[in-house]
């Protein structure tokens, strides 16, 4: 393609026209006031559509994710009134499908194995800083072409190459239009980890393209996210779902929530007598009718 092409986002076509949206939480803590309402968007908007929600757990950080936070997680969306209409599917329960994914990417020549280290990528001179979206990849191991022996592959990440100086583009259900280019706001990424795991873009490509999501619903801290996610459905020939990004909710110091923050966890407010309805209201969180 040629350069500063950009890319164009149709609603997923697996679906037949039935609104799909999906909830992906990570089982790495509990969730807080901020995980609740931008799902409780996602819920909202395919109540109003009359579609599907689907409840997907992304565990693939073997080290993060705990069987207590997974079982606090469901408690604590029932709580507060959430209702999906499948799942919870577990994503690390799905390695075939991201495995298949990979070895597609690898015989198109869209990923290349690479052994750089975070230290490598730090101290490379050509890696400009780019705050938490850290150092662009210097492109240290561009040059590797072809498939490692099988020991080796178990051992290396591997990397999707961008076109350099592309203008991704997509038109964001809430935000308008957005825009990033390619090798400048963000550079090669990693897709498969040297751990043998897929990697948070192309798992959640290759889930929600089975799933049949026809919108995606997140925070606008995965903006740049879905840039390179569209680029990973380019090259796999899959129509990409719309997206639907939300303002993160912030502390009182205006900073944005984490689940270090235990006092807006859902537990929390659960544990001081709160009803969810109480918390919704407070909170500007509007109503929504099943």
């Amino acid at each position: 393609m040629q350069m500063g092409k950009e890319i164009a986002v149709a609603a997923g076509a697996s679906s037949e026209g039935k609104y799909r949206g999906r909830i992906a939480p990570t089982p790495s803590g509990y969730l807080h006031l901020g995980h609740a309402r931008t799902f409780w968007r996602a819920q909202v908007r395919a109540v109003e559509r009359k579609g599907q929600l689907i409840l997907r757990v992304e565990d693939l950080d073997a080290a993060r994710s705990q069987p207590r936070f997974l079982e606090a997680m469901l408690e604590d969306l029932r709580w507060f009134g959430f209702r999906w209409d499948e799942g919870p599917y577990r994503q690390s329960a799905r390695f075939h499908w991201h495995r298949d994914a990979l070895e597609r990417l690898i015989v198109l020549g869209r990923v290349y194995r690479c052994d750089c280290s975070r230290k490598d990528i730090q101290t490379a001179s050509l890696a400009p800083h780019l705050g938490e979206e850290g150092p662009l990849y210097p492109g240290t191991c561009r040059r590797n072409t072809g498939k490692p022996s099988a020991e080796k592959q178990r051992r290396t990440n591997w990397r999707f190459r961008v076109p350099d100086n592309r203008r991704i583009a997509f038109e964001d259900g809430n935000l308008g239009r957005f825009s990033a280019v390619a090798g400048v706001d963000f550079g090669d990424f990693v897709v498969w980890r040297q751990d043998n795991a897929p990697a948070y873009q192309l798992a959640a490509v290759v889930d929600d393209h089975a799933m049949g999501i026809t919108e995606v619903v997140r925070g606008e801290d995965l903006l740049l996210s879905t840039c390179r996610q569209l680029l990973l459905y380019e090259a796999l020939k899959w129509t990409a779902p719309e997206f639907f990004h939300c303002p993160l909710m912030k502390d009182a110091r205006g900073e944005r929530l984490s689940k270090r923050n235990q006092s807006l966890a859902l537990r929390s407010l659960r544990d001081q007598g709160l009803a969810p309805e109480q918390v919704r209201q407070r909170h500007g969180i509007k109503p929504v009718r099943f």
